[in-house]
Formats: C-alpha cells, structure tokens, sequence
C-alpha cells in the first residue's frame, strides 16, 4: 500500500485527505517512479479551491503537479529512456524528473508512461538533493520559459521580479543574471526584504519594498524610475509579474522603459481598472505566460530543460527550499502556502 493526497471536494484545507492505496503497476511503455520529492505550487491551492478544474478535474482528484524520484519498475517495452545528458535505461534506480504533463504527484508511487520523465544529469541529485529535486521544474521552467524563451532578454536590461520572496522570482533573479541583466526584486514585507538580504541564494541586484509599515502602498514607481536613472536608462525593459492587476499593473505599465514588456504569469492581484494607455505612447506590450506553452514546443522545452540542468551544475542556480513537509502533513502545508508568509520554495518529501 502507499499514501496519496486526495482532494475530495472543492473549498478549504478541510477537504484534504490522506488515503491509503494500492501501489499501481506501470503497463506497457509505462515506468513507475518511487517519488522522493514533490514540489508545492500556488496551483495546488487554486485546484483545491475549484479555480484550476482545467487542470484538476471535479473531485476527487490528487493533488500536485511536479515531483522526481527514483524509478523503481518498468512496463513491457520499456528498454531504455534517453536523455541528452544521461541515460536511465531500462533500469530501476535511474534518477528522473517527471516533465511538466506531470498531475497527482501527491504521492508515494506514480506511474505515467517513459516519454514523460526527464534522466537527471551525473551529478544533479547529489548537488540538489533527491528531497528537493522535485520542486525545479515549476520555478526554473517557468522563469526560463518566459524570460529566455519568450522574451529573450538580453546582457544590461532591466528587469522587475514582484512577489521577490516566491520560488519563481528567486529563480528568476539567477536566470536573470545569468544572462546578464539587472533583477529587481519586489515586495510587501519588510520582514522579508530582511530575510532576503541574508539568503545566500538571493541574485537581486536591488529590493524594493512596495507597501509601508501600515500595510498602505508606498510610491515604489518612484523607487524603480531612480534605479532605471542609475543605469541610464528611461525605465523598467521587463516585468514578470503574477500580480499585475487594477493599480499595481497601472503602476508597472507607468514604470516600463519604451518598447518596454509586462509579462503576466500569476492570478494573485484584486481585479480592478488599469490605464493602459501609457502602453501607447510607450510601444510597450501587456502579455500573458503560461507553461503550456513548452508543451506545445517540444523543442524549446528540451532546450529549458538543458537550460535548468546546465545553471544548476555550473553554480548559477540554487533554489532555496522555505520548508519540507510529509504527505501526512499536506493540510498543513496547504495552509502555510496559503499563508504566504514563507520565502522560497515549499517541498512534500513522500
């Protein structure tokens, strides 16, 4: 038998159930993966809440849409599983990634067919750990997706990373300089421009705070237009926001340098009216990420994919993990995520 976190109807933390079940056998073309990590993600909140039924389905579904492990059985035909930078083979004990199809990764065991697990690179797990290896995919393909993929940014510009304490933004901020921009970090919390400034895996070059000790909005259009005069520049090339939204996004659109993007990848704003006509004048451009978009280009999947190994064994990238839970404490860790209080990543170690 193993443990599985099951959503068994839409709402609150209430409705999260730890259930025992039968370990699955992987069938033809299939592997199954003894998971030794699993990363947690907004997503799963907004699945148990009804918000993601896309991706989640009615109740009851598993939670959880990342993870890596061990694999430890294949399905018949399964000989060998390549990988640009190592090979699984048909063997148990291989180290894989599940990519970013992956679903019900809530888990003690997953199975899904070969095609859809990623072989780490020699090297990786040791570097990054098998209990936190299963929580990269999420910030860093994400991150990457969008910013290299999508936008290309290029050495020198400059570019702005809301919700700074998230796994997505501090991975952001290492892909940002790793391609030689400037990552300008932002936040609500003093607190957590503190704890930032003492993360040793923190890549910003600058933190701005965005609300005062009252909780009300400092002018940090303000802060941003001197950091982009610092560096001659007229103001911010890029946004990668999930907050953007009625007056922040209005404040971000008044913020960009000319032929400046926002990028919007996240659904935490208040909904509300937004002057885009700056947006004009500008030749800047509103647009929106999603994953789903390296899924629909195999090619530039497999190149993030590199991408994120290639950072992490060259020292570039090291994600910071806020707290590790167990399966048993997923309601827990549901509410702590939900909290928003935490700064980095937060991982369910099966």
């Amino acid at each position: 038998m193993m443990k599985q976190v099951i959503c068994r109807a839409f709402g609150g933390p209430e409705n999260i159930v730890v259930e025992d079940v039968a370990i699955p056998e992987p069938g033809p073309g299939q592997v199954r993966v003894r998971m030794t990590s699993v990363g947690m993600n907004y997503a799963d909140l907004m699945a148990r809440r009804g918000e993601y039924k896309r991706l989640s389905g009615d109740p009851p579904f598993v939670f959880g849409i990342e993870g890596a492990g061990v694999i430890d059985a294949v399905g018949e035909g399964v000989e060998g599983i390549e990988g640009d930078m190592a090979k699984v083979g048909g063997n148990v004990g291989g180290r894989v990634v599940l990519d970013i199809f992956a679903t019900g990764t809530y888990t003690e065991y997953y199975v899904c067919d070969a095609a859809h697990v990623v072989p780490v690179p020699d090297g990786f797990a040791e570097l990054v750990g098998e209990d936190e290896m299963g929580a990269i995919w999420l910030t860093y393909l994400t991150a990457w997706g969008c910013l290299i993929g999508k936008q290309n940014i290029q050495a020198g510009q400059l570019v702005a990373l809301p919700a700074a304490s998230s796994g997505v933004a501090l991975a952001a901020a290492q892909i940002v300089k790793r391609a030689g921009g400037i990552a300008i970090g932002l936040t609500t919390s003093a607190k957590k421009v503190e704890a930032l400034h003492g993360l040793a895996t923190c890549r910003y070059d600058h933190l701005v705070l965005t609300r005062g000790p009252d909780g009300n909005p400092t002018p940090w259009h303000k802060d941003l237009k001197r950091i982009a005069n610092e560096y001659g520049r007229s103001g911010i090339d890029v946004f990668f926001d999930p907050v953007a939204a009625g007056a922040y996004l209005e404040a971000e659109i008044r913020c960009l340098a000319d032929g400046g993007t926002v990028w919007i990848y996240g659904l935490l704003g208040t909904v509300g009216k937004v002057n885009v006509f700056p947006l004009i004048i500008k030749n800047a451009s509103l647009r929106g990420y999603v994953n789903g978009e390296l899924r629909e280009n195999p090619e530039t999947m497999a190149r993030g994919q590199e991408e994120v190994f290639a950072g992490f064994l060259a020292g570039d990238y090291t994600q910071h993990i806020a707290q590790k839970f167990s399966l048993d404490q997923a309601q827990a860790a549901q509410e702590t995520l939900e909290r928003g209080d935490h700064v980095g990543k937060m991982v369910i170690v099966p």
